[in-house]
C-alpha cells in the first residue's frame, strides 16, 4: 500500500496555509513596518546631528557662525537655488522670513561636514574633532521625503526638518513625533536650538 497525500490533503493545506500568510501580511502590515524603521533612522539622525552641533557650540574656540546661504533656499526634489522672494518652502506650510534660510532636498551632493555640506556648520571646528564623519540624508531621500536645514546666522539658531511617514510617529500617531516636537508645523518633524522652532 502506498503512502502520501491525496489531492484533497494537499489543497486542503495550501488554503491554510494562504489564509495564514494573509493574515499574518494584514496583522504586520509590512510596508508600515519598513515606514516605521526609516522614521526611526530619520530621529537617530536629528539625534546625532543635534548632539553634534551643541558639542561645536560648546567647544569652538571661535563664533561658529551657521553659514549664511545670501537669502537663498533649496526645495524639493532636483531644484535649483532661488531667492526667497520667489519661493515658497520645502513643506507645506512653512514660512520663511529674510533672516532665514533653507538648505536640503534630494540628491543632496556635498555631505561634508564642512561649511559646504547641507548643513552650513564646520563641525571640523570642534575641539577634539567632529562627532560626525559625514552628514546624513534621508533614508528614501525622494519626493516629500528629504532633510533640511535652517538658519538664523544673526542668532546663531537652527532647524532641521523631515517628513516622517508612518502612522506611528506621525502627528496624533501613538509615538507622534511631529506634533510634539516643539516646533511650528504639527505634520512636520523639526529639531534645533531655536525655541520656537518657527524660522
Amino acid at each position: 500500500m502506498k503512502k502520501g497525500f491525496t489531492l484533497i490533503e494537499l489543497l486542503i493545506v495550501i488554503g491554510i496555509l494562504a489564509i495564514l500568510a494573509t493574515t499574518v501580511v494584514l496583522v504586520l502590515n509590512p510596508a508600515q513596518i519598513l515606514a516605521e524603521s526609516r522614521d526611526t533612522q530619520r530621529v537617530s539622525d536629528f539625534s546625532t546631528i543635534q548632539s553634534a552641533v551643541s558639542l561645536l557650540l560648546s567647544t569652538a574656540n571661535t563664533a561658529i557662525g551657521f553659514k549664511n546661504y545670501n537669502g537663498s533656499l533649496v526645495i524639493g526634489p532636483n531644484t535649483a537655488v532661488c531667492t526667497l522672494a520667489g519661493c515658497s518652502c520645502a513643506f507645506a506650510g512653512a514660512t520663511c522670513s529674510a533672516s532665514t534660510t533653507l538648505v536640503g532636498g534630494v540628491n543632496v551632493v556635498n555631505r561634508g561636514i564642512n561649511s559646504g555640506g547641507w548643513i552650513g556648520v564646520d563641525f571640523s571646528q570642534t575641539s577634539g574633532g567632529s562627532a560626525l564623519s559625514n552628514l546624513p540624508i534621508d533614508p528614501v531621500n525622494s519626493g516629500a521625503y528629504f532633510y533640511s536645514y535652517l538658519s538664523n546666522p544673526a542668532a546663531d539658531t537652527y532647524e532641521i526638518d523631515a517628513n516622517l511617514e508612518s502612522t506611528k510617529y506621525s502627528n496624533t500617531g501613538a509615538s507622534d513625533k511631529e506634533g510634539t516636537d516643539g516646533g511650528d508645523q504639527p505634520t512636520i518633524y523639526e529639531v534645533g536650538n531655536d525655541p520656537g522652532l518657527n524660522m
